[in-house]
């Protein structure tokens, strides 16, 4: 039984994780890790501990869930050759943990086997404790950017060419950037931030917007994200209230069998972006349940979702 608790970001179960396709070509490529901050913008919560826990069954396949980091961090993985192109891959997890290798680094790779500076976000998670809440990932979100953009010339990336693609939680994580990249959510430290957060194209996958409805869903007494928001917090954090009118384009996916995130947080966050005019690419797939990733695809219709992104970036720009 699904643990109710975890809303967001949930996997399938470990044994039905397939091979990726481009695991052989990316396994030689080492990433470059990448400190996000030249110090946090907020105290590190008592006693938090860096954990990895390895969920899968097969010794073959890593899937580990990631929680407690303290110093946030990018995974870069260079393409052989570059097309300019950049992506930032934010995973899921319920803002309790991430889904590190299947919706990271996996998903990184998989870009950068392709062309595309692939880059991994680990993120502090509200469920730690840090005081910002929501805006705590926000900033790390924003940052992510920035710190990529900054460094646009020496990796061979064209600073207007920079995806962001999240997954559940990491999905409303994309979305609530794409809406609020201008936010304030830090005091700026370099000048990196002196730098637009705003993401060139938005992919948030199988994202939860609606939070209102989803902390409707909690136990009694038991806050969405580790605390208790009020509604002006709340309505600020869901992403389709909040959708400016110079938001990137968004490319949406989401499955109808989804148990956890059902397809009604996309079909919100589509008809705000619609509502402000901005480009939106919208797939709906039959099956294809919750945190698939691009492991958990082989046999169903959300396969080639990556594919789709690549052919919809070429349309607005991202792919050249």
């Amino acid at each position: 039984m699904l643990d109710r608790r975890d809303l967001l970001g949930l996997g399938m179960a470990a044994g039905a994780l397939a091979a990726l396709p481009v695991r052989a070509a990316a396994a030689a490529a080492t990433p470059q890790r990448i400190p996000l901050w030249p110090r946090l913008p907020e105290p590190v919560p008592p006693g938090l501990r860096q954990t990895f826990v390895e969920r899968s069954k097969d010794p073959a396949v890593q899937d580990r869930a990631l929680s407690g980091v303290s110093a946030p961090w990018l995974d870069h993985f260079r393409p052989s050759q570059g097309n300019g192109a950049a992506i930032i891959a934010i995973p899921g997890g319920g803002y309790r943990h991430m889904a590190w290798d299947k919706e990271a680094l996996d998903i990184a790779a998989w870009f950068a086997a392709r062309g595309i500076a692939g880059f991994a976000l680990a993120y502090r998670l509200p469920h730690d404790g840090w005081r910002g809440g929501l805006d705590t990932p926000l900033a790390d979100a924003q940052r992510a950017v920035r710190l990529v953009r900054s460094r646009a010339a020496e990796w061979g990336i064209d600073p207007q060419r920079i995806a962001v693609v999240g997954f559940s939680a990491g999905g409303h994580l994309t979305a609530n950037l794409a809406a609020q990249f201008a936010h304030q959510t830090y005091a700026p430290q370099d000048e990196a931030d002196r730098l637009s957060a705003r993401p060139d194209l938005a992919a948030p996958i199988y994202p939860a917007t609606l939070l209102k409805d989803l902390a409707a869903q909690m136990p009694t007494g038991e806050p969405l994200f580790g605390r208790a928001m009020d509604e002006t917090e709340m309505a600020r954090h869901s992403p389709h209230l909040q959708v400016p009118a110079d938001a990137p384009p968004h490319f949406l996916v989401h499955a109808e069998d989804d148990p956890l995130v059902g397809p009604e947080h996309t079909l919100a966050l589509r008809a705000a972006v619609k509502a402000r005019r901005v480009p939106v690419e919208t797939h709906l797939f039959d099956r294809g349940g919750h945190g698939f990733g691009i492991r958990n695809t082989a046999g169903l219709p959300v396969a080639d979702w990556p594919d789709r992104l690549i052919a919809f970036g070429r349309t607005t720009g991202w792919i050249r």
